[in-house]
């Protein structure tokens, strides 16, 4: 704890913003890898039953999807299937908007990760010049091979703690940052895969129905 405390202090004014920045980056890492832990929880699995009972039984379908609202996918089809006999093009339609819907929430907190990514290194590379200008200030011309000489070279030394720091900030949050793109990437291949099967069962079921009442009509 006190070696903690002696790298803080030793890492200068710079060091409360950058504890601020590691803190916020901390909560939005948290709360992204739960977001996308319950995502990868099951959301293939209900997503495929839905598709089965769609084609076999649509009301257990909308059931199924109402009771798991909390996914992105759910919600993205149950704004589709709640559509008073839609025809193809509305269905895709409703599909499309509803997706775009959700990309806000997907795509949560990815500027704030660029933001951190690119300040914190900036504001500890501030904090090492600060400190290179303190231990300079402080040596004196004529004295460099006096005991000051040391005490400049301890300076540097502390003055480097505050980009240390910034690079480890930057290094964290770029790591998870890339990680959820990933996971943002595979949603989105998701929605289109399911989304497009989906489609293919409605243009069918409106096959179906539009050759019913040909036959009704002849």
């Amino acid at each position: 704890m006190e070696t903690v405390y002696q790298l803080f202090n030793n890492g200068g004014v710079v060091m409360f913003p950058l504890l601020g920045l590691s803190i916020f980056s901390l909560a939005m890492i948290l709360e992204r890898s739960l977001f996308w832990f319950k995502l990868a929880r099951g959301q293939e699995k209900v997503l495929k039953k839905v598709l089965t009972f769609y084609q076999e039984d649509p009301e257990m379908a909308d059931t199924m999807l109402k009771r798991n609202q909390n996914l992105p996918m759910a919600r993205i089809f149950l704004a589709a299937l709640s559509l008073q006999r839609p025809t193809p093009e509305k269905f895709r339609l409703a599909l499309e908007s509803a997706a775009q819907a959700e990309m806000p929430l997907l795509k949560r907190f990815s500027n704030s990760f660029e933001t951190i990514t690119s300040v914190a290194p900036l504001l500890g590379l501030l904090g090492t010049v600060l400190g290179l200008i303190t231990s300079l200030a402080s040596l004196q011309i004529g004295d460099i091979q006096s005991s000051q000489a040391t005490g400049v070279t301890g300076g540097i030394s502390e003055a480097l703690t505050s980009t240390a720091a910034g690079l480890v900030i930057a290094i964290i949050t770029l790591f998870f940052a890339s990680t959820f793109r990933g996971l943002y990437l595979q949603q989105i291949a998701l929605i289109q895969e399911f989304g497009g099967q989906l489609e293919l069962l409605h243009l069918e079921k409106y096959e179906q129905k539009g050759d019913t009442a040909d036959a009704f009509t002849r």
